[in-house]
């Protein structure tokens, strides 16, 4: 039989030990029920997200539900917020391109040709095409 269970490995066993050690010293200077801060809440979740919600919870003794809460509110942040992202135009997978070929009774042809994002009043260029008289 095989076993689908995960062995824990020597880097998320560090990561546990490491924030058990930040909430015992925490622990230590603070009243016994008082409330767990904002960015040790947000320590454990990301750490349960990468180790396990229970085996997270039951290391540094914290309620399973709430961290369970923490972990689905998606209010862990995985590090600093950009503040500017380039966006590329190279990573564009093809240009759109469009083709629009006009012929009057008697002859007169207009073609107009579009490239890229930029799309003109094709009403009102059909419009004039039409109104000229030849």
């Amino acid at each position: 039989m095989i076993s689908t269970k995960r062995l824990p490995s020597p880097n998320s066993s560090n990561q546990i030990e490491t924030l058990r050690r930040r909430l015992d010293a925490w622990r230590k200077t603070h009243k016994p029920r008082s409330r767990i801060p904002t960015h040790l809440w947000n320590s454990a979740a990301r750490v349960a997200g990468q180790c396990g919600l229970n085996r997270t919870a039951k290391a540094l003794h914290l309620d399973y539900y709430d961290l369970k809460k923490r972990m689905n509110t998606g209010v862990v942040s995985q590090g600093p917020v950009p503040s500017f992202i380039e966006l590329s135009t190279a990573a564009a997978v093809s240009v759109p391109e469009c083709i629009i070929e006009l012929e009057s009774r008697n002859g007169a042809k207009m073609r107009i040709q579009i490239k890229g994002m930029g799309i003109p009043d094709l009403h009102a260029l059909s419009s004039m095409f039409w109104r000229i008289k030849r």
